[in-house]
């Protein structure tokens, strides 16, 4: 497998955007009242309600994953709550130093972005030692950003459980399992109006990321080739990305958090105009490859969509303003009353709000 997945503190020379092929994963998650113990295990009734996440998928979407994968998420009025079940047979780890670069290990990653503009998101990740990195990131790497490694989720709480021995070659694993506590204080930093978000959205997605793996006297390691270099590590989301990095937030999942116990029935979509974010980042994305292939930015709206927009069979009537910072795309919704507006950052806005 070709890997560009960004290596959190690396750029790449090369950049390849992928397009919105299909609808983002979609969440409730429901409000509980009972105390969570994070321990690693879901002994408490209010993890036995809550539905599994659908089956993580290879972050390109076009493969199915060698172990399985699946999260689930509730909240309450203090933290925000994730456990996540990963089938292993060989489970081991190494690093123990925190903010150091968990993915050299099988890890588990968590990225949040409360508003969905791409801009002042959080990375989560941990092995199965338990050992975190958390980061937030100003902006994304394609706009070079960088991230900051000195913040923190302050009263962050996570343990593993492993079904099997950690780091033991002599027997077969069943799966680790981790269970995660972040407070909404640090995640509402960022967060529309510092909010909690009650019965809205926030664009989430998890990553699980897997080495081949070589055992040299009883001790795991990342398995190298024929040339000594470590073999490409496979990355498996719930949100299939596209393509293979994590960095592009506008492919994530969207999870609502029901401001309803699990036993209340509700259906949820994702709203209409949504479907302007995603036409929005395409044409983003558009204009970035227009750049690197011109060294200018497109100045009308031709050059980068051939054909005229339509979103559920309703045209959407976008316009491109040059000015010069860079440029602006607006359009007001066919579904509401409302404009939005992307920038060549990427940063996404509703303008009359």
């Amino acid at each position: 497998m070709k890997s560009i997945y960004l290596l959190t503190s690396l750029f790449f020379t090369t950049t390849i955007f992928a397009q919105q092929t299909e609808e983002p994963r979609l969440y409730a998650a429901f409000k509980t009242t009972e105390t969570i113990t994070i321990d690693g295990k879901p002994d408490e009734n209010a993890w036995k309600s809550p539905t599994w996440s659908t089956d993580f998928i290879d972050i390109e979407g076009d493969k199915t994953p060698k172990y399985k994968t699946n999260v689930k998420i509730i909240w309450d009025d203090t933290d925000l709550y994730f456990y996540a079940k990963l089938e292993e047979p060989h489970i081991w780890a190494t690093l123990k130093q925190r903010d150091t670069v968990i993915f050299y290990n099988n890890d588990f990653e968590i990225f949040i972005d409360p508003d969905g503009d791409t801009q002042n998101y959080m990375e989560f990740e941990m092995n199965a030692l338990n050992t975190v990195w958390d980061l937030l990131l100003p902006k994304t790497y394609r706009e070079q950003g960088n991230a900051i490694d000195s913040w923190n989720i302050n009263g962050l709480q996570s343990a593993v459980h492993v079904e099997g021995s950690l780091n033991d070659s002599s027997d077969k694993d069943k799966y680790w399992a981790v269970e995660i506590a972040m407070p909404w204080s640090v995640l509402t930093e960022v967060a529309p109006g510092g909010k909690v978000p009650k019965n809205e959205f926030w664009r989430i997605n998890f990553s699980r990321v897997n080495w081949d793996f070589d055992l040299r006297n009883g001790e795991y390691s990342r398995k190298t080739g024929k040339n000594g270099q470590f073999l490409p590590e496979y990355n498996w989301v719930w949100s299939p990305q596209g393509v293979i990095n994590m960095h592009e937030p506008e492919h994530w999942g969207y999870v609502y958090f029901a401001d309803v116990p699990p036993d209340v029935k509700i259906n949820v979509r994702i709203p209409q105009d949504e479907k302007i974010r995603w036409e929005f980042y395409g044409l983003y994305r558009a204009q970035k490859t227009y750049f690197e292939k011109h060294k200018k930015w497109a100045k009308s709206l031709e050059n980068l969509q051939k054909t005229p927009i339509l979103i559920d069979g309703k045209p959407l009537k976008a316009k491109l303003e040059m000015h010069s910072a860079g440029w602006n795309i607006i359009a007001e919704s066919p579904f509401s009353d409302k404009t939005y507006l992307i920038n060549q950052e990427g940063d996404f806005k509703e303008l009359n709000k």
